[in-house]
């Protein structure tokens, strides 16, 4: 008997303007498991999505995930920035209680680390409330960009972190480094991974850094991310999340035909980290 295929999700990030109960609809069509929501705009230009319990967009939502099957695992996004964001964390923590969401993803701008704890910790106890754990993502230009960092404020504050092949690469998280080693030795911390590719080589300066984040990364296996032994690092219940924006192939192929890509693509290389389990075991 085969072993049971790993779940499989479509972030927000990937079609960031489709809105949530289009987003399920498009997972479920290209044969996602579930999705990623944004429930709170990272920038002044983003479409926000009210998700509130009440809204018309959640109800909506809500149905087309039970036509689907397809289920939300994670919400997102917070910056924490230092000040008092606890009204903005509670009102996603709703929305996604309601969607029946597993963590929040949250980054850190903040550099006061025992601040950054502190507020991590009001978080992880609130979140005890709505069933969702606080997941800290380092973020190769934010003030959280290792994982050692990462973990180390995890396990003071209780909460996970969720790994992003792209800013494993950015800040140097390779096999064999040691923070490869680190990520090893601390992955019943992570609930989560994400997938992309990119060039090898990083870019020059932090705002290339932030555009190839937030709109042109590359299709899974078409770049220089060892994705085959990331995936491989983790057990096989720990989901995996297409995370891929590209604005120009969304333009060009269309919202089914970009998730209908990265499904195929996110297969193959579930299928090569397969292979590389097997061949390990021998």
């Amino acid at each position: 008997m085969s072993a049971p295929r790993r779940p499989l999700g479509l972030a927000q990030l990937s079609l960031l303007n489709t809105a949530p109960p289009q987003l399920v609809a498009v997972a479920a069509e290209a044969g996602f498991d579930f999705v990623g929501v944004r429930v709170r705009p990272v920038t002044a230009a983003e479409r926000p999505y009210d998700l509130q319990p009440g809204s018309p967009m959640l109800k909506e939502t809500l149905a087309r995930m039970d036509d689907t099957g397809v289920t939300v695992h994670d919400i997102e996004f917070l910056l924490l920035d230092g000040t008092d964001q606890r009204d903005a964390w509670l009102g996603m923590m709703a929305a996604g209680q309601a969607l029946g969401a597993a963590s929040l993803t949250v980054a850190a701008s903040d550099p006061d680390t025992a601040r950054l704890a502190d507020t991590l910790a009001r978080m992880t106890e609130d979140g005890r409330n709505h069933g969702i754990v606080p997941t800290l993502e380092p973020i190769s230009y934010q003030a959280v960009h290792s994982i050692p960092d990462a973990v180390a404020l995890a396990r003071t504050a209780g909460c996970n972190i969720v790994v992003d092949a792209l800013h494993l690469n950015r800040f140097g998280a390779v096999p064999g480094s040691a923070q490869w080693r680190d990520l090893e030795a601390n992955c019943d911390l992570v609930p989560l991974l994400q997938l992309c590719d990119g060039p090898a080589a990083r870019p020059a300066d932090r705002a290339a850094l932030v555009t190839e984040s937030r709109s042109e990364r590359g299709v899974p296996g078409e770049g220089g991310f060892d994705l085959a032994a990331l995936v491989n690092a983790f057990p096989a219940d720990v989901p995996v999340s297409a995370e891929v924006p590209s604005d120009s192939t969304v333009a060009r192929l269309g919202e089914l035909g970009w998730a209908r890509k990265l499904r195929a693509a996110s297969d193959t290389v579930l299928q090569a980290a397969d292979n590389l389990q097997k061949a390990g075991s021998k």
